[in-house]
């Protein structure tokens, strides 16, 4: 039992890692086709970026049905878990509390949030390919510390 939360708590934030290293070099680089819609200003309910929700699905999926249907490969459905995991925080803090694709009623109060916050908008001040900084979704450096009006 605690080997499986060990795996689920460490495949989260290895997930962190892996969503920097996929939002830098995939969707800013040879998939920015599907990424620079959420780059730009529309009135859409959805958008060409959201298809990544649906890619980076399958591999949880693919995890957690193998690990449920083969008794000795039982092991990967605790990493499909960390993943979806990664992503539900992922969908609240990108699409909800920082896009506000779902619309709430919902102040920043932690230092932690108003920098996770702030660095993403610094992500968001390019409208290009090239230039943009802050690629992580929960970790951002102290340097996006300053206080959003």
């Amino acid at each position: 039992m605690l080997i499986n939360i060990v795996i689920v708590v460490g495949t989260f934030f290895f997930m962190e890692g892996v969503a920097w290293f996929t939002h830098k070099y995939i969707m800013h680089g040879f998939l920015w086709s599907w990424h620079k819609s959420h780059h730009s200003v529309h009135k859409h309910a959805l958008e060409r970026n959201d298809l990544f929700a649906l890619v980076f699905s399958l591999p949880a999926i693919t995890l957690m049905f193998i690990g449920t249907f083969y008794e000795n490969l039982e092991i990967l459905f605790y990493f499909g878990v960390g993943v979806t995991a990664y992503g539900i925080f992922y969908f609240i803090f990108h699409d909800v509390i920082v896009h506000r694709r779902i619309k709430i009623n919902f102040k920043a109060k932690s230092r932690y949030l108003r920098r996770i916050m702030r660095a993403h908008y610094v992500h968001h001040e390019k409208h290009t390919k090239e230039g943009c900084e802050a690629f992580g979704f929960l970790y951002a450096p102290k340097k996006y510390e300053k206080e959003t009006s």
